[in-house]
């Protein structure tokens, strides 16, 4: 059963069907903005990652820059290849998404990916990479992201009031404990909490009581100083990151080298930043390492000054009132809770990739989404998008969606213990008659109400 929107985000009623954004349509306003942002991301990472070379002849034209950079021209790839996979996400109905068979699949095969990159070769102490072709990577930890978001809105679009029975908290609780557990397994911390802030986001629009989300907020409160001893014991860096957040006197300069340096090359760049493919930079010397992946604002900051962060901004809020307008208008549930989980996946990423590097969040591994260098990062994002336009483009209208939601709750079989009071009830109201009055009672002539005047008949 798919139940309707929650009335936390406004359904739409009937009369309020003439809303363009209500309709079925394909948001060009968010596809101009998903790929606004990206190209930025080509020229930032070109930016980040460039060095000039005496031996080679003086470029000056951009698309000769990112083509002679090395992660530039495989973002640029990355860039082409993505319509590829929107059209892909675009060519599958999103409800049929939401079916159990394909929501299950899809689950457990970013389960057994995860798996499979557990027993591979750790790469800065993690183990979240499965190695391809032309030494490529993919992370399945990004796969799985979508994966757990149309999983958990599969399972939560089936009541009006889920995670009202102890037994919706068991499924609901290994959906996200499974692949959680294994990333952090991992040893990746940022996958992780990104899918605890989206999981908890997605459970409060989706109509559970208060006495619920408190509870799951004091449980969470409770786990957390047990993660914090877990990460200490192990003697993990990410421990000392950390504490050197809180207390950054007491941290030693390797573990605050990263995050001090990308501050001030943030601060470095005035108003209109120091200028792109500039040698002497903090960039171009490699003084914040990772600055064309996690760290690429500080390099966005150096170069483009308060302007290109400002901008990047703007772009980014833009996109997430976009997503969050359309989740508004939107009436399906399960429409709805996939644009919320998109939405706020993409909202965590950053706030998180640009705290960092100006001091407002410990460091993590958490690229900026469309912006940092990673091919995984860029596809999902850009397939978690092409979700988004799926939903769009196919939602049921309202009209349309009460009616579909009032058949699915008359094909609902009630549990056994119901039906057999059901058929009790139904025996004392209508007794059976003795065998004779039942004859009897067949051979009684039948009367017939025509219209018109009242006028029964004998016949």
């Amino acid at each position: 059963m798919t139940a309707r929107a929650p009335a936390l985000f406004g359904g739409k009623t009937s009369s309020q069907t003439s809303n363009r954004l209500a309709k079925q349509h394909f948001d060009i306003q968010l596809c101009v903005l998903t790929y606004t942002l990206s190209i930025f991301g080509v020229i930032a990472v070109t930016a980040a990652t460039y060095v000039t070379q005496s031996s080679t002849p003086e470029v000056t034209t951009l698309f000769a820059r990112i083509t002679q950079s090395y992660h530039g021209r495989w973002q640029g790839i990355f860039l082409l290849i993505s319509p590829l996979v929107m059209a892909g996400v675009l060519a599958i109905d999103y409800r049929f998404l939401g079916t159990g068979l394909f929501a299950n699949a899809l689950f457990i095969g970013a389960c057994g990916l995860l798996l499979l990159a557990y027993t591979s070769e750790a790469i800065r102490g993690v183990q979240g990479w499965i190695s391809l072709i032309w030494e490529r990577t993919v992370q399945p930890a990004e796969v799985a992201k979508l994966a757990i978001i149309i999983r958990l809105a599969q399972r939560l679009s089936r009541k009006d009031k889920p995670l009202s029975s102890a037994w919706d908290f068991v499924r609901i609780g290994a959906i996200v404990a499974l692949p959680v557990g294994i990333i952090l397994l991992q040893g990746e911390m940022g996958s992780a909490v990104v899918i605890l802030f989206f999981v908890l986001a997605m459970i409060v629009i989706s109509g559970v009581d208060a006495r619920v989300i408190l509870g799951i907020l004091l449980a969470a409160g409770a786990m957390t100083p047990v993660m914090v001893l877990y990460m200490r014991r192990g003697g993990s860096y990410r421990f000392e990151r950390l504490l050197a957040f809180f207390d950054p006197s007491s941290a030693s300069n390797d573990i605050t080298y990263q995050q001090r340096n990308a501050q001030i090359a943030v601060g470095s760049g005035g108003v209109r930043g120091q200028g792109l493919f500039q040698d002497g930079s903090l960039s171009s010397l490699n003084f914040v390492p990772e600055d064309h992946t996690d760290f690429i604002f500080s390099s966005i900051g150096e170069t483009m000054g308060f302007a290109g962060c400002a901008a990047l901004l703007t772009l980014y809020l833009l996109l997430i009132v976009r997503m969050i307008v359309l989740a508004v208008n939107t009436k399906d549930k399960f429409g709805q809770l996939i644009i919320v989980g998109v939405a706020t996946m993409l909202m965590f990423h950053i706030y998180q990739g640009i705290g960092m590097c100006i001091g407002l969040m410990p460091v993590m591994g958490i690229p900026l989404p469309f912006v940092s260098y990673g091919g995984s990062n860029l596809t999902v994002n850009m397939a978690g998008v092409a979700l988004v336009l799926n939903v769009t483009l196919r939602k049921p209208q309202p009209v349309q969606a009460e009616a579909a939601a009032e058949v699915r709750v008359r094909k609902i079989r009630p549990p056994k213990r119901v039906r057999s009071k059901e058929r009790g009830a139904r025996r004392v109201a209508a007794p059976v008659l003795p065998a004779q009055a039942r004859t009897a009672d067949a051979r009684a002539p039948r009367v017939r109400q025509e219209a018109g005047p009242m006028r029964l008949d004998r016949y």
